[in-house]
């Protein structure tokens, strides 16, 4: 699958879920205003017959005019023309909102001429066994009509949310599909992006073996040439680069390996004391022939007191070495790299600055990502796999601490090893 093809596919499948999402939202919305709309004409009819059958108790005569009025979403006031009596009311309103298997709470108050106010009201639950609630707030008064009560339903929209079960059992159904869907595409966009890594990983590793392969094998044949044999000078140079391009393949395989095994989580830690200055020193010492070869500088800040650590050394001194090499690497002037140490409280701060081309924001996130590898510009002699910050990670992380980058393009990188001392 080209890149193209796989932009556009992961392109249509965004656009079919975000449709899905919006077509589902409107049928919802739809199905939830028929059903309020069938609530609503159910208690119109409910509550005019209610009008009715007291205006008859009253031996009043009804009236041609629709006596029911709603005032909003959840209230109404139901016109009729005479005294109430409270308890045939309540008798009433049940009796109408069984017959039509309206099971909702409601509250109702009714209202009194000579005092202006809604004089009595009680709080009626669908539930029979649950204890009747007391009216929180007085309901609204209606000016048009002299005899009348007012009934509101504070539970409406739950109650209508319920009664769409079909709608929302099929909402969730598509809701898991969505997100079945969202989740596929994901790995597929994961397994895409990781096959492009492995592809540029082999691609990359088998440049990294070939150019010492080659070199160990051209040296060998001149090494069996009889000029050579009889010239222990020019033997002892080609000599030399063999065991310099066979440790170069050592230490390219080593390293691989070892993210294997952290990777399989096979590898435990060896801790014990350790004083950091002399370690830093010892590494930069084993360094001196890299550093020598760029004429590159360091600079020592060695400001902590409390220097004593406790730490795997292969895996310290592998740490100090990666971001050694990741400084000479990423730069397009004489290195000059900073090391500095500080005790923060019962932290130990290990600070290593260099002077490179920095890293943009956009790839700090993915500095320490397995196989990524900055791109770099018009530097096309940046070697390496793309493991050694991760593996950098992994060490720091195993032993608890914590590493941080600060960079700037043009203004070199900065990484913070926060060392936690006395654990």
């Amino acid at each position: 699958m080209t890149r193209n093809t796989f932009r556009l596919v992961i392109l249509f499948g965004a656009l079919t879920i975000i449709g899905i999402i919006v077509i589902q939202t409107y049928w919802l919305r739809k199905a939830f205003d028929n059903s309020e709309k069938q609530f609503n004409q159910s208690i119109h009819i409910a509550l005019q017959n209610v009008a009715e059958k007291m205006m008859t108790y009253n031996e009043h005569s009804p009236t041609n005019q629709n006596p029911v009025s709603q005032l909003s979403s959840n209230y109404f006031v139901v016109n009729v023309n005479s005294v109430i009596d409270a308890n045939v009311l309540e008798y009433y309103l049940k009796t109408e909102f069984a017959l039509r298997t309206i099971s909702i709470d409601y509250e109702y108050g009714i209202y009194d001429c000579s005092s202006d106010k809604m004089v009595y009201g009680n709080y009626i639950s669908a539930d029979s066994t649950q204890i009747k609630e007391k009216i929180k707030h007085p309901l609204p008064k209606y000016s048009e009509y002299i005899y009348y009560f007012g009934i509101n339903f504070p539970n409406k929209r739950s109650y209508l949310i319920n009664q769409m079960g079909i709608w929302l059992f099929s909402s969730v159904i598509l809701f898991l599909l969505i997100v079945f869907f969202t989740y596929t595409l994901f790995v597929i966009f994961r397994q895409k992006r990781l096959s492009e890594i492995q592809k540029d990983f082999i691609n990359n590793m088998t440049h990294e073996f070939k150019t010492p392969i080659s070199t160990i094998a051209i040296s060998a044949d001149v090494l069996m040439q009889k000029e050579t044999v009889n010239n222990p000078q020019r033997l002892l140079n080609y000599a030399s680069i063999i065991k310099e391009e066979n440790e170069r393949l050592r230490s390219q395989v080593e390293r691989v390996l070892q993210m294997a095994s952290i990777e399989k989580n096979e590898f435990k830690l060896k801790k014990e004391k350790l004083d950091i200055h002399d370690e830093i020193k010892k590494v930069v010492q084993n360094f001196d022939a890299t550093l020598k070869k760029q004429e590159a500088i360091v600079h020592f800040n060695f400001n902590a007191n409390n220097t004593l650590i406790e730490a795997d050394k292969v895996h310290f001194v592998n740490v100090i070495y990666n971001l050694l090499d990741n400084a000479l690497k990423y730069t397009e002037k004489v290195p000059e790299i900073t090391i500095s140490t500080e005790n923060v409280e019962k932290q130990l701060l290990l600070k290593i600055k260099d002077n490179g081309i920095g890293i943009a924001p956009e790839h700090q996130k993915k500095i320490f990502d397995k196989f990524y590898r900055v791109p770099t510009g018009n530097i096309h002699n940046v070697k390496g796999f793309g493991l050694g910050l991760d593996y950098v990670k992994n060490i720091v992380k195993s032993h608890k601490w914590k590493i941080n980058l600060l960079s700037e393009i043009g203004n070199g990188t900065e990484f913070v090893i926060t060392i936690l001392q006395g654990q």
